[in-house]
């Protein structure tokens, strides 16, 4: 009996190792808006990681997070590193700023899984508003493939992106116009 158990154990853990590695090499998540805004001041909140925090949907999920910016204080170099209970630990710095076009970020995960991607702002004018793209990718190793199992990167990320995008919206369209 005890025989039968075990290797029916080991043909489940099999399944699972074999469905693990069948997943895709790599992830991407991305959501779009169009804000009633100038490509400036969207990239001047995206830009900047203390703007950043104010509509950022992860503060909100896990107010008792800590977050310790470093570096420059906006565009390339800067760096915002945080911890929490929810939200885990990790580490964005911006590694490319073309102001109004782009902002990228490369986002090192250390809790609650190790691990390494890339977070895109883009911002394409539309008439007077303009299209925000919040976007991120990478490859996935065994052990994301496995948690890609259980865990979906598009569910998890995708709704906190809109959330994200809509309070944006909400900053940039209150500030008063210069």
């Amino acid at each position: 009996m005890i025989q039968k158990a075990l290797l029916g154990l080991a043909a489940l853990i099999a399944i699972v190792l074999i469905a693990a590695a069948m997943q895709p090499a790599s992830f991407r998540v991305e959501r779009s808006a169009t804000i009633a805004a100038t490509p400036q001041a969207l990239f001047e909140q995206v830009n900047d990681h203390k703007k950043f925090a104010t509509w950022n949907p992860w503060d909100k999920m896990d107010p008792s997070s800590k977050t310790i910016y470093s570096g420059a204080d906006s565009g390339v170099g800067a760096v915002a590193s945080w911890k929490g209970d929810m939200v885990g630990e990790g580490m964005a710095t911006i590694t490319e700023s073309k102001p109004g076009e782009l902002v990228r970020q490369r986002m090192d995960w250390k809790k609650p899984m190790e691990g390494v991607s890339t977070v895109d702002f883009t911002f394409k004018p539309e008439g007077d508003k303009t299209v925000v793209t919040w976007a991120m990718y990478g490859e996935n190793n065994f052990m994301g493939k496995l948690f890609s199992l259980f865990m979906d990167c598009e569910s998890m990320c995708g709704p906190e992106f809109e959330k994200g995008l809509a309070d944006l919206a909400k900053i940039v369209t209150a500030a008063p116009k210069p």
